[in-house]
């Protein structure tokens, strides 16, 4: 039995159907799946992949309301889909904001090791960093994977909640409730780069936040924030951007009017592109404005001064996305949160001493 290409739908649906499943079989083209199954019996759907597979695996009641709830979605099994062995199109997908940035390249590394090591074909999609686009990608790609990594994710948490409640989901980089979710070591990283340009005398510093809908750069600027507060040093946040080098050239205005020493941005990109357009001014980094970003994207170290940055674990983060996936698919009992994942300080010539 597969996910989704499922079963076939008689002309005319159950008229006690609410119109919100309805609808969307409709849209469908009039085929129903075992996500819609599931909603209307309240379950989950390997529960009803169980009921209707393997009778016994699920308690009576159980069984019963899924077989009522097929019975009113005009349910019938597809004899071929029936006969596949596993059940599945052996297909995942991972969506992500932005395919040219370089934080992705790793992500998909690690993303698509795990699935060919368990057999699977890995797709992608993007957002062009839009939730609207995000979600309608979703939605023309749900139907032929088995389950989706959402990483770098624009949607809120209501539609993330309901997009798991059809499909196999886990996060990377977002962390939603009761969804499996991938995430870094925000505290850590922050920790180290904070006390890295305290030490260095900085006591005025800007964080340069990504864009608004960022979960990663909310969780960052509150840690700087915490850490800011107990030094007792001033902190601007100076946001939000487009998480691109066009992004941090458009900072560099705000951080130049804000009279900070030292800056943080909310990822290497950014970063980069603000040490571009102040070499285009003749300040000079560090020595006039000391900067740093996030992720040690390849390229971190090329610019001149190279980028001081805090290392994320990207390919693992991908990897272990995968694995939470497969873990879904594949068993019966809730799948744990990953551990977070180790972020490290990687200090390099864009950041020194504060001037005097």
């Amino acid at each position: 039995m597969t996910n989704d290409s499922l079963a076939s739908l008689d002309p005319e649906l159950d008229p006690t159907v609410p119109s919100e499943i309805a609808d969307r079989i409709r849209r469908r083209g009039g085929a129903a799946t075992i996500y819609d199954i599931a909603e209307l019996a309240g379950v989950n759907p390997s529960t009803v992949s169980r009921a209707l597979s393997k009778p016994g695996r699920v308690s009576t009641d159980t069984e019963a309301r899924v077989r009522q709830a097929a019975q009113r979605l005009r349910f019938r099994a597809n004899p071929l889909a029936r006969a596949l062995q596993t059940g599945r199109t052996h297909t995942l997908a991972l969506v992500v904001a932005d395919i040219t940035n370089p934080v992705v390249f790793d992500i998909v590394r690690g993303a698509e090791k795990a699935a060919t090591q368990a057999g699977y074909t890995l797709v992608f999609a993007e957002s062009q960093e839009s939730g609207e686009e995000e979600a309608r990608a979703i939605e023309r790609i749900a139907p032929s994977v088995d389950g989706i990594v959402l990483a770098t994710t624009r949607l809120t948490d209501d539609r993330i909640t309901t997009i798991a409640s059809r499909k196999p989901l886990v996060l990377i980089n977002r962390a939603v409730a009761e969804i499996v979710s991938v995430l870094p070591d925000v505290d850590s990283g922050v920790s180290q780069l904070l006390a890295h340009l305290i030490g260095l005398g900085h006591r005025s510093i800007g964080y340069l936040s990504g864009p608004e809908t960022s979960w990663i750069s909310d969780r960052r600027f509150a840690r700087m924030l915490d850490a800011a507060e107990k030094a007792g040093i001033g902190l601007v946040e100076i946001g939000p951007n487009p998480p691109t080098i066009e992004g941090g050239h458009s900072a560099l205005r705000r951080v130049l009017a804000a009279r900070v020493s030292a800056v943080v941005a909310f990822n290497d990109l950014i970063a980069i592109g603000l040490m571009q357009a102040a070499a285009a001014q003749g300040i000079r980094v560090p020595d006039q404005l000391s900067v740093a970003g996030f992720d040690d994207i390849f390229g971190s170290e090329l610019i001149v001064p190279a980028l001081t940055t805090v290392r994320a674990q990207l390919v693992r983060a991908g990897e272990l996305a995968v694995l939470g996936l497969l873990a879904q698919l594949d068993g019966d009992e809730p799948v744990p949160q990953s551990p977070l994942l180790e972020t490290s300080l990687v200090v390099r010539g864009s950041t020194g001493p504060v001037a005097s």
